[in-house]
């Protein structure tokens, strides 16, 4: 599904009259523009809003506004807010967000349109290359036709696609009803090409509406890119224990990997969030990613990093132990 939900956000401050320029009749305002870093960023994009000039605008009246700002944008709380509105928890909450506002953001960001800002467009090209990552893990092991791959959490099939055109036999899921419905819609787009009949060694998708936990059956392979952002460690890892439990052969994640860097970057994020509701971005640390999977007796076998300048993912590829 989705990983990233970066935003710029105009914050604006006022001087106290005091510092007003002699020749102005009202206070001076100056906005700065501060990148909220969800799940990706980078450093740069941060120092170049944080500056010198903002700095010194935080100062004499305005340190009582950006307090209360600061206490109203509180990450813990706007989960709170979001889970009390659907009724639920993390996962009502994403649900929520993948059938609504989410779904037309991030049909923009994983489609082609033209419609998208810089850093949407910068994500496109991040989410692209881990899912071009992850088909070079799996053609490397040999041909894929007629080998049953489990697309968890597929959003608009990005990586069905070109499962199904390699001969996989895909079934792919998604807790959004409205992203499943996209992924339908461009997978017959793409393989059946305005025919009646697909090319032969081809089988299209079978796409169901389920969350991670729902998901049943057995499959060689089994793949769940960037969707553990939306949950934390204690939550991940139940739900890596179950996609193991899926597979026979190979199961592959993606997620934000937390690490001092990246950590820094999200928490100075979190406190200038964008206008749009977006879900909470959990980063995850490698090593709490593999002990989930040591847990039920599989190994990491090979790792990978996608880094753009909005947009980081680690790919691991475990096999059972």
């Amino acid at each position: 599904m989705a990983f990233s939900s970066i935003l710029y956000s105009p914050i604006h401050f006022s001087l106290p009259k005091p510092h007003c320029h002699p020749n102005r009749s009202k206070p001076l305002s100056i906005t700065a523009v501060i990148p909220p870093i969800s799940a990706a960023a980078d450093v740069a994009a941060v120092s170049d809003a944080i500056d010198s000039t903002t700095i010194a605008v935080i100062g004499g009246g305005s340190v009582a506004a950006l307090a209360a700002m600061l206490s109203l944008s509180d990450p813990e709380k706007r989960r709170q807010m979001q889970a009390e509105e659907v009724g639920g928890g993390d996962k009502d909450v994403v649900k929520e967000y993948f059938n609504n506002d989410g779904f037309q953001r991030w049909r923009r960001i994983y489609g082609d349109t033209d419609e998208v800002n810089k850093v949407q467009r910068d994500i496109r090209i991040g989410h692209a290359k881990t899912v071009e990552n992850v088909m070079k893990m799996l053609l490397d092991e040999g041909p894929l036709s007629g080998v049953t791959v489990c697309d968890a959490g597929c959003g608009t099939g990005c990586l069905s696609i070109p499962l199904a055109k390699e001969g996989a036999v895909v079934a792919a899921s998604d807790i959004s009803a409205a992203m499943v419905s996209e992924a339908e819609k461009q997978v017959r787009e793409e393989l059946l090409n305005g025919k009646d009949e697909l090319p032969p060694g081809l089988i299209l998708p079978k796409f169901e509406v389920k969350d991670l936990e729902s998901l049943d059956g057995k499959y060689d392979t089994v793949v769940c890119l960037d969707v553990l952002i939306h949950y934390p460690q204690n939550k991940a890892d139940g739900m890596i224990a179950h996609l193991a439990s899926l597979a026979e052969n190979r199961l592959i994640l993606s997620f934000a990997p937390k690490t001092i860097y990246y950590d820094l970057l999200k928490r100075v994020g979190e406190l200038f969030p964008g206008p749009s509701k977006a879900t909470r971005a959990y980063l995850h640390a490698e090593a709490d990613v593999e002990r989930a999977l040591q847990k039920v007796g599989w190994k990491i076998r090979k790792r990978g990093l996608t880094t753009t300048q909005f947009y980081f993912s680690r790919i691991v590829e475990a096999i059972p132990a």
